[in-house]
């Protein structure tokens, strides 16, 4: 009997335990997932685009490492603002919602579960970088243009889809739906940019 007894005791601490954890995860999992995507698409469409004018594997290398770095720094800033407005306000919020001692209790719980800006932005620049190193890799070692292209093509979309993939699998969101959405987007956005550049290019502009 004591034993049944205990378990309904522990319960609710088990499920405040979960909760607590999928809030801090999905705090990472937003900004890497986001990073890594951008990173692959926006990395791949500048290669893309500059190899629609200029079919140079030096001029599209440089293109690429450029956006990575422009893109991991400017992802890391961003992302650090964002949640650095967002700590204070949830900073502000509790202060409101201090009530006694009975408040004062769970100051420590509350700091723990408020957004950290310097792990968001660290996160979102890496996730960033990782995205960005895989067009790159697949353009740097090939000579010929046009296996060069496909190649790239290729890669990203079989990155795509896994990023896609494992976001929805750690955040408990439909797998297939979710990997096709991050799938068609980054098609949709190299195609514009191949085809803008291409036509841009085609008119000596």
């Amino acid at each position: 009997m004591a034993s049944n007894q205990t378990a309904p005791q522990m319960g609710p601490d088990q499920e405040q335990n979960k909760e607590f954890d999928y809030s801090k995860r999905s705090q990472w999992l937003r900004a890497a997932v986001l990073g890594a995507n951008d990173g692959l698409v926006s990395t791949a469409s500048l290669i893309m685009g500059v190899g629609a004018v200029k079919q140079d594997i030096k001029a599209m290398i440089l293109t690429g490492f450029a956006g990575l770095v422009a893109g991991a720094a400017s992802m890391a800033i961003g992302e650090f603002v964002s949640v650095y407005s967002q700590l204070d306000i949830e900073r502000a919020q509790i202060k409101r919602e201090k009530k006694g001692a009975v408040v004062q209790e769970n100051d420590n719980e509350n700091e723990e579960s408020l957004p950290n800006p310097v792990q968001a932005a660290s996160a979102s620049a890496l996730a960033f970088s990782a995205g960005a190193m895989v067009p790159l890799l697949a353009a740097s070692f090939i000579r010929e243009y046009r296996v060069r292209i496909g190649v790239v093509a290729a890669a990203v979309s079989v990155a795509l889809v896994v990023f896609g993939w494992l976001g929805a699998a750690l955040g408990r969101a439909p797998v297939v739906r979710s990997s096709l959405r991050v799938l068609i987007g980054g098609w949709f956005a190299m195609a514009l940019t191949f085809g803008l550049t291409k036509l841009i290019g085609s008119r000596g502009l």
